[in-house]
């Protein structure tokens, strides 16, 4: 399995879990939430790095 590639994952679902409580009003980027919806995005961008790349590699 491609570290770099999980590692991508991750990064974009941390991201994206970060800025999601944005989104929806909570006006701190560092706020408990965006940090909360950040380790849950990055959890989930691994598991779906994991999911992909056993189904296209």
């Amino acid at each position: 399995m491609s570290k770099g590639f999980l590692l991508l994952m991750a990064t974009i679902g941390g991201f994206v879990g970060s800025y999601v409580p944005v989104l929806l009003g909570d006006t701190n980027f560092l706020d408990g939430w965006s940090i909360l919806g950040g380790v849950v995005g990055g959890l989930l961008g691994i598991w779906l790095g994991v999911k992909l790349y056993k189904r296209f590699m």
